[in-house]
């Protein structure tokens, strides 16, 4: 307390003084002889005294707020449990007069809260946590967070197994989502694999936390489907779609459901991939009913958007193209190589929704390939695997005659292989079969 009282006369005298030299000296020396001294005591004398240089600094403490910072977080990797905790102390203190002067430091900031959120010492935890809610304060209220900085940061701390950090992570997304000047979604392609990821934790708690923060960005998705970035995203619901966790393929299935109802063929580069995820789950009992279900929804608006057009061109240039953005300027990801090796093609950014083909006014366009051969081969291996569900067998035969129908031409080269299973599949055991 007298350590407190006479630093905060000293620094407010050379702040009256506009004394800068002197200020940046007394926090060298509370920073390097103290905070970051071998010795216990002097550490906490040099994070006490810190913090009451910031409060003697007031408005001012921005100027110095690296000074002031860097020790202090260097304290929270001390191995005693109690320096953590003023560390915690003493960054709330400096925060907390810096208010929106921190946020340019708020990389280093949340990189030393993602590691306490998970400290085993219950004191250092609380402390934390009072620190956490005091910068969530600050982010909402402020209009100067920059979210492209701190993206590349959320990225990798997203995959934390730790079940604080998780939690930790969801909070943070969950206020960022709340925030209307933060515009999220343009980065959801970054962090949704780890999302779904978080969905299936032990605790039921973080998972309900994640389904909120999914569903808030599902919300946002249906509500401005022209700028977000649905081919960037296919392959990881493609991926979760399969996943061994019910709430993690049910979840992912419904977004699928709705990715392929919200983007249209920007999603026909993906077929292979999600009849693969989509066509196993046709044929699940009732304990997986609701998956069923959604899967089916998927599997039947998929192939609503194989059309006619998709036989008539020539096949060097298999392409439909349709009426895109005139604002968009970015492209979309080019989308892994199917299963048969050929290159997919999307380019430019999101076509305009619902927009008939004969729309070419636009003078950009998107190219769509339809990957018949992916699909045929994805449809044969179902076909072939003994096992597989009778509801399966039948969705493979329906979407074998929908592509005989609709693209005539591209499956004839296909009928010398397909013939023979076919011949094979009239003596099924099922009759519908």
């Amino acid at each position: 307390r007298v350590l407190s009282s006479s630093l905060l006369r000293l620094v407010r005298e050379f702040v009256a003084q506009n004394n800068t030299s002197q200020i940046k000296h007394v926090i060298q020396i509370l920073s390097q002889e103290f905070a970051l001294s071998q010795h216990p005591h002097s550490r906490k004398g040099g994070l006490i005294g810190l913090a009451a240089c910031s409060i003697a600094l007031g408005k001012d403490s921005g100027l110095y707020l690296k000074e002031l910072i860097e020790p202090v977080l260097t304290c929270f990797n001390d191995a005693d449990s109690r320096l953590r905790y003023y560390a915690c102390e003493a960054l709330y203190n400096i925060v907390k007069v810096a208010r929106g002067s921190v946020l340019p430091h708020f990389n280093v900031l949340f990189d030393g809260l993602s590691k306490l959120a998970a400290d085993p010492d219950p004191n250092v935890k609380s402390g934390s946590e009072l620190l956490d809610r005091l910068l969530k304060d600050i982010v909402t209220e402020s209009n100067q967070f920059d979210l492209v900085g701190f993206i590349p940061l959320l990225r990798e701390r997203i995959y934390s197994n730790n079940q604080y950090a998780r939690q930790f992570i969801i909070s943070w997304i969950l206020v960022l989502e709340s925030v209307p000047d933060i515009n999220l979604l343009d980065y959801l392609p970054e962090i949704l694999d780890g999302l779904f990821q978080i969905l299936g934790d032990n605790s039921k708690e973080i998972r309900k936390m994640c389904e909120v923060a999914l569903g808030e960005f599902l919300k946002e998705i249906k509500k401005n489907p022209s700028s977000v970035k649905f081919a960037e995203m296919a392959n990881i619901l493609v991926i979760h779609c399969q996943a061994a966790d019910d709430l993690i393929q049910l979840t992912a299935m419904c977004w699928m459901r709705e990715f392929i109802q919200l983007a249209g063929r920007v999603m026909l580069p993906y077929s292979s991939g999600i009849l693969t995820a989509v066509l196993p789950c046709l044929s699940y009992d009732d304990r997986k009913k609701n998956i069923k279900e959604v899967a089916n929804v998927c599997n039947q608006s998929l192939m609503k958007l194989v059309i006619p057009e998709d036989d008539e061109v020539d096949e060097a240039k298999q392409s439909v193209t349709l009426l895109a953005e005139p604002t968009s300027e970015e492209s979309l990801s080019k989308p892994e190589a199917a299963s048969s090796g050929e290159s997919l093609l999307v380019e430019l950014d999101m076509p305009a929704l619902n927009q008939p083909l004969s729309c070419l006014c636009s003078s950009e366009r998107i190219q769509v390939t339809l990957n018949l051969d992916g699909i045929v081969q994805v449809l044969d291996c179902h076909l072939h695997d003994t096992s597989i569900g009778m509801m399966t067998r039948i969705a493979v035969l329906k979407w074998l005659y929908h592509l005989y129908i609709k693209t005539p031409r591209k499956m004839f080269r296909h009928t010398d292989s397909l013939f023979p299973i076919l011949l094979r599949t009239l003596s099924d055991e099922s009759d519908e079969v």
